[in-house]
């Protein structure tokens, strides 16, 4: 090698640790970086434990019970299972024995409950099978996935995205998460749910067309699912409207029954 080809690469070598030390440099200035603002994280509180649940994402299943899926026009022997999300700060949060003010949404005029079971996960991964899928479960509860029927409905007309029907403010209600080391895995049990004390949603848990721990396998095979991920796990038939000074008094056996009212 010559002079000029020992200089070069000399210089080339001494440029490239000097590139290296301001990308290191940057990264560690990056790192040590503080938020221009705080946004608060979304937890649930967890019955009988000083603890919360930190949640990171919501998942909803579509049209999971056989007559709900006719309902909604759907043929349920044919249609593979569908997910839509939630943000995670659509959560309302409903303490034990409170009847919590809901508020009616802006847009809608046609404004309908659907009560359901929600899981919480501890764990999570991808392609899980049914068989250990519940073992990623921490806890159980009640919740509504309220619905802004008339946008979801026009905008599927339409051929367009629903989230406007379905991912709003308040739009996950539910109560606080039941360690499942206390309920056991809910697989069947009366849920339901009242308007003003007369029923109108009334069915069982095991009328599920998937049930938790087939949802927990499909949205594995989408996603890595995670630690402080909930599913929302459908609604049984005759969603409906309410309007303000509604109360809604949701129940599941083996769970606290959870109430609001449309303010």
């Amino acid at each position: 090698m010559n002079t000029i080809d020992r200089r070069s690469v000399l210089a080339t070598g001494a440029l490239a640790l000097a590139g290296a030390a301001t990308h290191s440099g940057r990264a560690e200035a990056q790192g040590a970086a503080k938020p221009i603002f705080s946004v608060p994280a979304i937890t649930i509180p967890i019955a009988g434990e000083e603890g919360v649940f930190p949640v990171r994402r919501i998942y909803c299943i579509g049209r999971n019970y056989v007559a709900h899926a006719i309902e909604r026009g759907s043929d349920p022997t044919r249609e593979p299972p569908f997910f839509f999300q939630k943000p995670t700060d659509a959560i309302q949060y409903v303490a034990l024995g409170a009847v919590a003010d809901h508020p009616y949404p802006s847009l809608t005029k046609n404004y309908h409950h659907e009560v359901e079971l929600v899981a919480a996960l501890k764990s999570g991964g991808t392609n899980i099978s049914p068989e250990h899928a519940l073992d990623h479960v921490y806890g159980y509860t009640v919740g509504l996935d309220m619905t802004r029927r008339d946008l979801q409905n026009g905008m599927a007309a339409e051929k367009k995205p629903w989230e406007i029907g379905k991912s709003f403010d308040h739009a996950a209600v539910l109560g606080p998460i039941q360690p499942a080391a206390k309920t056991g895995h809910l697989a069947k049990g009366a849920i339901s749910l009242a308007v003003n004390g007369a029923v109108r949603q009334n069915s069982d848990l095991d009328k599920m067309i998937w049930s938790v721990a087939e949802q927990i396998a499909k949205l594995s095979e989408a996603f890595e699912l995670k630690t402080g991920d909930i599913i929302y796990s459908g609604t049984p038939e005759n969603v409906g409207p309410v309007v303000k000074g509604d109360v809604l008094l949701c129940k599941i056996e083996g769970l606290p029954d959870m109430s609001i009212r449309i303010t």
